[in-house]
């Protein structure tokens, strides 16, 4: 699978994303939110091996995405939709991108990819995305694609030696054209 938008190409993980993936990793200012990790090395191969794997499950239900840039093709992070629930056509959206590309628009552009791939494509009827709460870059990304916040949960993770608050934001398929519909010229 492999989306162009405007300035990003949305692509299938490849085992060749691992360096970048790591560098990124690496930097302290991406690790703010995550849990420390002793081998990071194991850990992302492990999740690039799961993001590939995943595309050839049947039903597929995971899409973790490389995004890339369409000029040199370097990877700068990823993004994904998973179907938690088919029945009840429940997806939800992640993304997480190299902190030398923050504040410019990319992880918004991507996300709202995921999200019409989620409602256009695989026909969800609500997809939801969950961050720290001290996330505030991520809150924006959401809000700014019409997500509402649902829940806030207190101190509902563990890591760094301190208890983190979490924030849950969710938007319906029909919000979600109604939104495309206002901003269609």
């Amino acid at each position: 699978m492999r989306i162009e938008t405007e300035r990003l190409i949305l692509r299938e993980f490849t085992a060749g994303d691992l360096p970048a993936m790591l560098a990124y990793w690496r930097d302290p200012r991406y690790q703010t939110f995550y849990r420390e990790t002793k081998d990071r090395e194991s850990v992302v191969r492990e999740l690039i091996d799961r993001f590939v794997a995943a595309q050839t499950e049947e039903p597929r239900r995971i899409w973790q995405l490389a995004i890339a840039d369409p000029l040199s093709g370097k990877f700068i992070g990823h993004c994904g939709v998973r179907v938690k629930d088919p029945v009840l056509r429940e997806a939800n959206i992640g993304y997480e991108l190299n902190p030398n590309m923050w504040g410019r628009g990319y992880a918004t552009e991507a996300a709202r990819t995921l999200l019409e791939f989620g409602f256009a494509e695989l026909g969800m009827h609500r997809v939801w995305a969950e961050c720290v709460a001290e996330n505030v870059r991520s809150s924006r990304v959401m809000e700014r694609l019409g997500m509402r916040r649902e829940a806030h949960f207190r101190e509902h993770q563990w890591f760094r030696d301190r208890w983190w608050d979490t924030l849950i934001y969710a938007i319906l398929d029909h919000e979600w054209i109604a939104g495309r519909e206002r901003a269609s010229p």
